[in-house]
């Protein structure tokens, strides 16, 4: 990026602050108000990827961005701005004067910061904290790198949201030497590491580890294997810090050890509860002594999560204390932490330790198996959160792990394969999908066996994402193969069996073989009242099928009656407004107006349209497309002036609603 460019006509970019994987920080002058600011620019999106892809990257960037600039306190971070720029993500921040906790302790030799430096730190970070996990807001990446301490004696968090937004958009915030992805493994949370809910007393856990290295030089699990990290993170109870730190009042020392408890429930409660300890703290009833803690204050046993049984801790771990680095020159101001990374086995990228002509010995070998287990687990738990950038970057890791480790058509690889495909449809990549899940479905099929339920679930994969890109001879095909694999597998009146065999009913309306359709949707009506009932939700979704082509066969009378008797069976089980239930009136109203029946089509136009305005919203795309209904309904009857204003105020809301979006 060009030194002095203008960043949307406001911010002049002057010298750069750092670069690295994610792109670069400048700082910059912003030309309307005159003053300096910090810039991110994250990478280009990259030419190759499909547009919906970078729709759905650009709404959560700009939802995590909203969500930063609303913390508004005197320890956080301020995001001033945010867009993009010819193809270039940007926030703009204010700019600090200071070092980063990881700069003060490479500046000091990796020796611990004073213990009143460290009291001070530690108070701030907790009043920081306990104001943004008030707005319901986790960092899920505290780090040394990420807390800078200003030249006025300001201790402020950068990167709340930032840092996901890296791992959005497909890079990988690591820490030197560990090739671990998703945050740094020396400050995860134990149910980071093992996939597990994450609130704000995983933050609490980052901050004992970012509290103990202040205040001991060293990270609690300061080994230099990544897995020896992992498992001292799961099972390991830390090191008292007065061991190797005697100066260190044993108040703080408990403070530390109780918010590195391997259950979030022994943790402090909050970030509240945390800053009266601390407060207490600094006026402790009686001098304990200097000497180390006794035994008895090591944190119990943790109890293990299910996920752990059967995994072992992997090769030991090499020394207790990272080797000293050298204080490292690098610009005043601070934004973020540098972006750097060694080679990870696991991705496939070279390293001294093993690489393609030196397979990993047989315990190496399982320990780097146990990982990915642990990796796997992780990307399920962020996927379920709807995280699914951050999935699909840990997916790619996994799977190029196992490639290397068990080979392309060993089953779990295939399986990583076919969750990267799931998630590539997730994402909006919905070629690069299809392609996959196709490749996956023909490989689990020659490994597997045609019938087999995972062949059949990626053959599903491929049949979805074939109708979404409008290839319904493909899509057909596909749900065709698993509607007969499932049914010699499962049984002809299984649920999965029939929920293929209405995706093939879909299919062959989408292709215009609606008497074929018809036909379908009469059997599997009659096999899912018989299954299910009569007034099971997916036996009125196929009635309402059946409705639909009788409607495509110009049978309209015939076509009225199952969407009147539908509609009224799904409003008595589903509810007056669902979406199902104001379907079927649609069609109702669709089925009157083709029987030249205008009046009563009108009016049941009007009842769907305020309907979904209600519960939808006014502008919302299905509430728009019934008020567009209701117009031309308006215009059939002659009533011209009435169609008019209404198509008016319609195209006055996509204004509206286009105006939103950007």
């Amino acid at each position: 990026m060009a030194e002095h460019r203008l960043i949307q006509g406001r911010y002049r970019l002057l010298d750069t602050i750092g670069r690295g994987g994610m792109g670069e920080v400048w700082r910059a002058r912003d030309e309307a108000l005159g003053r300096l600011v910090a810039v991110k620019c994250l990478k280009p999106m990259g030419q190759r990827q499909e547009p919906g892809f970078h729709r759905v990257l650009r709404e959560r960037f700009r939802r995590e961005a909203r969500v930063a600039a609303a913390l508004q306190h005197r320890g956080i971070t301020v995001v001033h701005d945010f867009g993009e720029d010819r193809g270039i993500l940007f926030l703009v921040m204010e700019l600090l004067t200071g070092r980063n906790l990881s700069q003060l302790l490479d500046d000091n030799r990796r020796q611990p910061l004073p213990v009143p430096d460290v009291i001070e730190i530690a108070e701030q970070i907790a009043a920081a904290l306990a104001y943004t996990h008030e707005q319901a807001v986790v960092h899920r990446d505290l780090k040394p790198a990420n807390v800078v301490r200003t030249t006025d004696g300001t201790v402020k968090i950068c990167d709340f949201g930032i840092a996901r937004l890296g791992h959005d958009i497909g890079f990988t915030a690591r820490l030197t030497g560990t090739g671990i992805a998703m945050g740094s493994p020396h400050y995860m949370s134990p149910e980071q590491i093992g996939g597990g809910t994450v609130d704000h007393r995983s933050d609490l856990y980052s901050l004992g580890c970012v509290l103990y290295e202040i205040a001991t030089g060293a990270p609690p699990f300061a080994q230099g294997d990544a897995w020896a990290v992992l498992v001292g993170h799961r099972d390991t109870p830390p090191e008292p810090p007065r061991a190797v730190r005697p100066d260190l009042p044993e108040e703080y020392q408990q403070v530390v050890l109780d918010l590195l408890a391997k259950d979030p429930d022994d943790r402090p409660r909050d970030a509240d509860e945390l800053a009266k300890r601390l407060a207490d703290a600094r006026h402790p009833r009686a001098h304990r002594g200097t000497g180390p803690e006794p035994a008895d204050l090591t944190v119990p046993a943790p109890r293990l999560p299910a996920w752990t049984r059967g995994l072992t801790a992997g090769p030991p771990a090499v020394g207790s204390r990272p080797p000293r680095r050298a204080p490292v020159d690098r610009a005043v101001a601070v934004l973020t932490d540098v972006w750097t990374g060694l080679g990870d086995p696991l991705r496939g990228e070279a390293s001294p330790a093993l690489g393609p002509d030196r397979p990993a010995p047989p315990g190496e070998h399982h320990a780097l198996l146990g990982t990915l287990a642990v990796r796997l687990t992780h990307a399920d738990a962020l996927t379920s959160a709807g995280r699914h950038f951050e999935a699909q970057e840990l997916l790619g890791e996994v799977l190029a792990g196992r490639e290397r480790l068990l080979g392309p058509d060993h089953p779990d690889t295939l399986g990583c394969r076919h969750h990267l495909a799931v998630g590539l449809g997730r994402l909006g990549r919905l070629e690069e999908c299809r392609t996959t899940a196709r490749e996956v479905a023909d490989a689990r099929a020659r490994v597997l066996g045609p019938h087999h339920p995972d062949t059949l679930a990626t053959r599903w994969q491929h049949a979805f994402v074939s109708g979404q890109l409008g290839r319904w001879p493909e899509a057909l095909t596909a749900y065709q193969d698993v509607a007969a694999g499932r049914a010699a597998a499962l049984g002809p009146d299984h649920p999965d069996t029939l929920a293929a065999r209405y995706e093939t009913g879909v299919a062959l309306g989408r292709l215009g073989r609606s008497a074929q359709a018809l036909a379908q949707y009469h059997d599997l009506v009659a096999a899912r009242a018989r299954a299910q009932g009569p007034d099971d939700p997916e036996t009125l979704r196929a009635r309402h099928g059946l409705g639909v082509n009788y409607g495509r066969l110009e049978r309209w009378p015939e076509a009225l009656a199952e969407a009147r008797e539908v509609a009224a069976a799904r409003a008595r089980v589903l509810g007056a407004d669902h979406p199902d239930t104001l379907a079927s009136r649609r069609e109702v109203a669709v089925a009157l107006g083709r029987l030249g029946r205008w009046a009563e089509a009108l009016d049941a136009y009007r009842e769907v349209a305020d309907a979904r305005a209600r519960t939808l919203g006014a502008a919302h795309l299905d509430a728009l497309a019934s008020r567009g209904e209701q117009a031309q309904c308006l215009a059939r009857l002659g009533r011209t002036a009435e169609a008019d204003a209404l198509h008016r105020r319609v195209a006055a809301l996509r204004r509206e609603r286009a105006v939103h979006r950007r």
